[in-house]
Order: structure tokens, then C-alpha cells, then sequence
């Protein structure tokens, strides 16, 4: 849909007239013609007066001015609309909502970067081996018992040079065989960013 400023700037190209001859048949200077054609209204001080130069314009281009007046009404209005939505909305903008409005967006802010700092800790971080069972360490004339322990999904499991693989949820399962005495269980685990864990434990048997 087009503007009053470019229907009049449309208009006065095609006739071929530039705005040194229309400044002198309406004696208005031509950066008051070229606000018009650009529909910018910021520079004017009056409605009142903006309806007239564009009035005048009309007439020596060969335009019905009631039909460019009604076109600059329509978006003068629509100027004078967004510009009330926009004191109405700074108005209820009091200070003490502007204040909550900072306080949760630092709030929303530090919970990002509290999260993000949290992820690049653990990724930078060696992965964590836990022992789900045995809960004992000690056993009576056991041959060997059953480790279940889980670390991350994506580590690479080693005990006592045996590759041990975990399942989805990172459990792993080995068969730990039990000498008289003291029995020391050594899991390695090497993470996807390449940080190594040693989990060392003693298990004892007694006879």
C-alpha cells in the first residue's frame, strides 16, 4: 500500500519536476518536501501544517488533495498509535518493575551460566566409578564374587587388563576372583575427553 510520500514523489517524477521547482511555486524549502516524500513527520511541529504543505503539493502536481490528505491521515494515525503504545507501555514501566524485571533477568542469567559452567566441569572432568555391589568387603571362603559398578556410558572400562564393557545406563559387571587374604580390585576408566579415574579397592577373604 503506498504512502502519501510516495504517491507525491511518484507523481512529481513522472512530470519530471524536481524539488527546486516545487520549493519555489509553494515556497517550501525542499528539506521539508523531501521529509514528506519520506514520510518523516519527526522534523514537523504541527499536523496542522504538514496538511497544508501537502495541500499545496497536491494541487501544483495535479493531485486531488483530498485523496493525499486522507492518505497522510491514515498514516499520521498510524504513527500516532504506535507512538501511544509506547508511552503507555514505558508509563506502566514503573521503576520498582524495572527493577524486578533486571532482577530476573540476572537471575534467568546466572542460572544459565551456573548450568553451563556445571556441563563444562563435567565434561573436563575425569568420570566418577561407583561400586553398586557388594556392600561387604569382607566374605568366608568365597572363590569370587560378583562386582556390579557404574560409571559413565561412553567410558572405556579396564581391570586388571581386561576390557569390561557397561551397558546404556553405564552398569558393568566382573567377576572378581578372591584369594585368601587381602584382594585389591583396580578399575580404570577413561573418559570420552580422554581423563583417566583409578578406582582402588580391598576386598578380604577369610578362611
Amino acid at each position: 500500500m503506498l504512502s502519501v510520500g510516495e504517491i507525491l514523489k511518484k507523481q512529481r517524477e513522472k512530470l519530471g519536476i524536481n524539488l527546486n521547482e516545487v520549493e519555489k511555486q509553494i515556497k517550501v524549502r525542499q528539506k521539508f518536501l523531501s521529509a514528506i516524500e519520506e514520510n518523516n513527520w519527526g522534523i514537523f511541529t504541527s499536523k496542522v501544517y504538514i496538511g497544508g504543505i501537502i495541500k499545496n503539493y497536491s494541487k501544483i502536481l495535479g493531485l486531488d488533495p483530498r485523496r493525499t490528505l486522507a492518505f497522510f491521515r491514515r498514516d499520521y494515525e498510524r504513527l500516532e498509535t504506535v507512538k501511544f503504545k509506547s508511552r503507555v507501555a514505558s508509563r506502566y514501566l514503573t521503576p520498582e518493575t524495572k527493577k524486578i524485571v533486571m532482577a530476573l533477568l540476572i537471575f534467568i542469567f546466572l542460572i544459565f551460566f551456573g548450568y553451563f559452567g556445571y556441563q563444562l566441569k563435567l565434561y573436563f572432568s575425569p568420570p566418577k566409578i561407583n561400586i553398586v555391589s557388594p556392600k561387604s568387603e569382607v566374605f568366608k571362603k568365597e572363590d569370587r564374587i560378583k562386582i556390579l559398578g557404574q560409571t559413565e556410558k561412553d567410558a572405556a572400562i579396564t581391570i586388571f587388563g581386561e576390557r569390561v564393557y557397561q551397558n546404556k545406563e553405564g552398569i558393568f559387571e566382573f567377576q572378581f576372583p578372591l584369594h585368601k587374604g587381602q584382594n585389591e580390585l583396580v578399575i580404570e576408566a577413561v573418559g570420552a575427553n580422554g581423563k583417566k579415574t583409578i578406582f582402588k579397592k580391598i576386598y578380604k577373604r577369610t578362611d
